[in-house]
């Protein structure tokens, strides 16, 4: 048999309340959702005090290539270019 730790915790009734609303509505069992809550804040808990100081990346810097100098008149090319 595994033995699986307990543990006791207070919440303010504002966050109770929303866990019982994600509870009913995400989740097949209380136990699952404490499981996988846990389990998603620890992981981004340790993602962010691992010492990567990179960061998320920045959306304007993921598309900066994709995108166009807007100062610049896209038709201003040689005519024939566009024939």
């Amino acid at each position: 048999m595994i033995h699986v730790p307990t543990v006791e915790v207070s919440l303010p009734q504002d966050v109770h309340a929303q866990f019982e609303r994600l509870v009913d509505e995400e989740f097949v069992t209380e136990e699952e959702a404490v499981e996988e809550l846990l389990s998603a804040g620890l992981d981004a808990y340790t993602r962010d005090v691992s010492g990567d100081d990179r960061g998320a990346p920045d959306v304007a810097d993921e598309y900066a290539d994709d995108m166009w100098d807007t100062a610049e008149d896209p038709a201003a090319g040689d005519p024939d270019d566009y024939l």
